[in-house]
């Protein structure tokens, strides 16, 4: 039979405009957000604001002008520490606008991860009761201290940020408390100074939030921003434990210093323009010290939106620490590496939560849990044997069951057993959620390659206990050559005193700096493993859907953990020396940081046991005593960093994004990076064998006595000689800066970096630099 033709036009008109509907959703969708720096200078005559200009050139290079109007493209102005918008276009539109006169660069939109008691008596500082920070006689006030959290918001309600004792809010402060849902106005006091949100971004790429289950305010749905916003000043809080285990006082690494939270985390993560908001408004409120334990990668210096934004805050005379990540053992893992961000790696406390597995045949495992239900695994209420199951085919290669993936345990196997869960892929406490689920009665959470013998302990919801690799091995090799293999767990509470402490952290990222070697990084390592602070009281203490407990505090473990205890004491630091800049604060963090543990040995690396090096500890852990009074520090000013930045091969136009506010030039001070005046020296020889003496230059500022002499003390090296010429500095003034040279000869070209450190000692003081010497294979 014939078609009817009239239905075959019919046909094709509707598929022309289904094509039609198709092609304007993808063109749509194809938008996204760029980030866009402009030249606030080259601002023309004609325009009588900033914003006006900028919109001006969005709409000059709109394909098809909007409906709805122009302007909407805009979702941010940045004013203070970056100038430019953020600003919805498609590809092609980044790429004409990116040739307008005036744009600096574009950026497209980044996203970024989160990097998730007693860390002040471990670190030295006094626990004092009150808001006032007593350390070692020296009282502390810091009340005029305000430092920046930029996380998932705040939990306004926890003890942690009681204001008692507080003094009124600084005059300064411009900050605001932005109000919401579950966020009043009353929520901010004096010690919660502000309170803003930041979600345009995240929300042009992922859609609307919905109000109805996550809180569009800054109240934090999430734990993490309340936990690093009490880290990093908490109020002492007596009796503060996570069910009963690390029960003591928390408190913060400054707890008379104030906060303003800045949500720029919701549920599907952080995006880069919401980020560059928050840093502009903070610095424009008046933050002193912004704390940031989130990362996205590494980018070159120019096209790293955060790391401009930090420089602009640097500019301005804020401190900014970041997480170094948690991309640990591997190398060459981290995140925020530029000079002017003060990177932070992790380490742990002397503190631990024990836990036991007793094999059938007597055999006892050591290792870690914070199940708090009972004491042991009991049955019919007294401690037995349970049989144990491991779904793996070999202990070396884990696999979806053998890593308690869900839906990968049989319930037929599992039910009544305690069940070996390879860690990976899932959240180690998901896995014991999933043997739960299975009829599982237990979890032994076994490390593999990528984790080594270091123990992370998490608030199971059934009875669990971490153990390391090798013990993890040895069960495995028990379960498959007895037929009947049994086991008991057992929860020993809180220990102190755990030795060797601290220890770097497996998770920890690791250096080498591959985008510029003569900059070590990570900085340094502070506490970061099973840290106590305040919980949000929206979610259980395991971060589970399914976990209906509410508590107080909760334990954490992360680079985002030992990022805000170097916040904390960046401000107690700006507290008690209003006029240090970021570089100085940040010199004497890291020249009196340690290299050994409380049994007198070479810090050791939980991923080996073995000694680490500055790769992995930078200049070593935090000693905020000592960084209250440093002796000497290396200064660096804003042209000095922007120096470093002419000797990293930037053409004209990319070094303009960092020159934006005083039309810097390079003077070209620096005969190569190395020569930056950082507090650790990197000595990079290059590819040549030809090129065998390198001499790195540095200038020290007497921060300590008028009239102190220093002398210098240099570790051997293999490979090279080094010689410190003068090796003695004579002090005859405080404020007073001294210059001096490090010479190195190489004696033998190395196949791997060689590790030491430079110390300078007047019999008060002792300021240490790290030293690495990299040789380049010959190309």
């Amino acid at each position: 039979m014939a078609e009817n033709p009239v239905k075959g036009v019919f046909f094709i008109l509707i598929s022309y405009l289904f094509l039609n509907l198709a092609f304007s959703a993808d063109t749509q969708i194809a938008k996204k957000t760029y980030i866009v720096q402009m030249d606030k200078s080259a601002m023309p005559n004609s325009f009588t604001n900033h914003l006006d200009w900028y919109s001006s050139k969005v709409k000059s290079v709109l394909l098809e002008p909007e409906n709805e109007g122009d302007e909407d493209r805009i979702i941010y102005n940045y004013q203070t520490a970056f100038h430019g918008v953020a600003v919805q276009l498609s590809q092609e539109e980044a790429e004409r606008l990116e040739e307008e006169d005036g744009v600096v660069a574009i950026f497209p939109e980044t996203k970024y991860q989160l990097h998730t008691t007693r860390s002040p008596m471990f670190l030295g500082l006094e626990a004092g009761y009150g808001t006032n920070n007593n350390v070692r006689g020296q009282k502390i006030l810091g009340h005029d201290v305000i430092v920046g959290v930029l996380d998932t918001g705040i939990w306004p309600e926890s003890e942690s940020f009681n204001d008692m004792g507080m003094t009124p809010v600084p005059s300064r402060w411009k900050g605001k408390c932005e109000t919401g849902r579950g966020f009043e106005e009353r929520h901010c006091n004096k010690k919660i100074v502000g309170a803003r949100v930041f979600y345009q971004g995240y929300e042009a790429a992922t859609g609307k939030i919905n109000g109805q289950t996550e809180f569009k305010s800054a109240r934090d749905q999430d734990g993490h921003g309340t936990h690093t916003a009490a880290t990093v000043a908490g109020s002492p809080v007596r009796g503060a434990n996570l069910q009963n285990y690390a029960n003591g006082t928390a408190r913060g690494m400054s707890p008379g210093a104030r906060i303003a939270a800045y949500k720029v985390c919701w549920t599907g993560g952080c995006f880069s323009s919401d980020i560059l908001s928050a840093v502009d408004r903070a610095v424009a409120d008046g933050v002193n010290v912004l704390s940031i334990s989130l990362g996205g990668g590494v980018s070159s210096y120019y096209r790293d939106s955060l790391s401009i934004a930090a420089f602009g805050a640097m500019e301005m005379g804020v401190f900014v620490s970041c997480s170094a990540g948690n991309g640990g053992p591997d190398p060459v893992s981290l995140t925020n590496v530029s000079p002017w961000i003060t990177t932070v790696g992790a380490s742990t406390m002397d503190r631990d939560f024990p836990a036991i597995v007793k094999l059938g045949n007597g055999r006892i495992m050591n290792g870690v849990s914070l199940y708090k239900e009972e004491r042991m695994l009991l049955k019919n209420g007294k401690q037995e044997n349970y049989p144990i199951v491991y779904m793996g085919r070999n202990s070396s290669s884990p696999e979806p069951s053998s890593l308690c993936l869900e839906g990968t345990l049989d319930r037929h196997i599992v039910e009544g057993k305690i069940v070996i869960c390879d860690r990976g892929i899932s959240p180690r406490v998901q896995k014991g959620q999933v043997v739960k689920e299975a009829g599982g009665v237990g979890m032994i959470l076994s490390n593999t390659a990528n984790n080594g013998e270091e123990l992370v302990a998490d608030c199971h919801l059934l009875p669990a206990v971490a153990i390391g690799e090798t013990e993890g091995k040895a069960i495995k090799r028990y379960v498959s050559t007895s037929p009947n293999a049994t086991a008991s767990l057992a929860f020993l509470g809180t220990r102190l005193g755990i030795r060797p402490s601290p220890v770097v952290a497996a998770f920890s990222s690791r250096g080498p700096n591959f985008l510029t070697l003569e900059i070590l990084k990570p900085d340094l390592v502070a506490p970061g493993v099973n840290i106590l602070a305040a919980w949000s009281g929206n979610l259980g203490p395991s971060s589970l859907p399914t976990d209906h407990r509410r508590v107080k505090f909760n334990i954490l473990s992360g680079t985002s953990m030992s990022c805000p205890h170097v916040s904390g004491i960046a401000a107690l630091l700006k507290a008690r020396h209003p006029d240090w800049s970021p570089a100085t604060i940040k010199s004497a963090l890291m020249t009196t940081a340690y290299v050994h543990d409380n049994t007198r040995n070479s810090l050791r690396d939980a991923s080996t046991d073995a000694p680490s090096n500055p790769f992995d500890h930078g200049a070593g852990h935090i000693d905020p005593i000592r960084a209250l009074d440093p002796g000497l520090v290396y200064d660096i000013e804003a042209q000095d960093y922007f120096e470093f930045l002419c000797t990293q091969n930037l053409t004209p136009f990319q070094l303009k994004v960092f020159s934006k506010h005083s039309n810097r030039s390079c003077k070209h001070s620096l005969a190569s990076p190395g020569d930056l005046n950082y507090p650790a020296i990197s000595a990079v020889f290059p590819e040549k064998a030809s090129t065998a003496v390198l001499t790195l230059h540095r200038t020290v500022t007497n921060v300590g006595r008028s009239v102190s002499n220093y002398h210098a003390m240099v570790s051997p090296f293999k490979g090279a000689s080094v010689h410190v010429e003068p090796q003695s500095l004579n002090f005859t003034r405080k404020y007073q800066k001294l210059s001096y040279k490090v010479t190195f000869t190489t004696i033998s070209r190395q196949s791997e970096p060689e590790f030491g450190g430079l110390v300078w000692k007047d019999g008060v003081h002792r300021v240490r630099s790290p030293i690495v010497i990299t040789w380049l294979p010959p190309m």
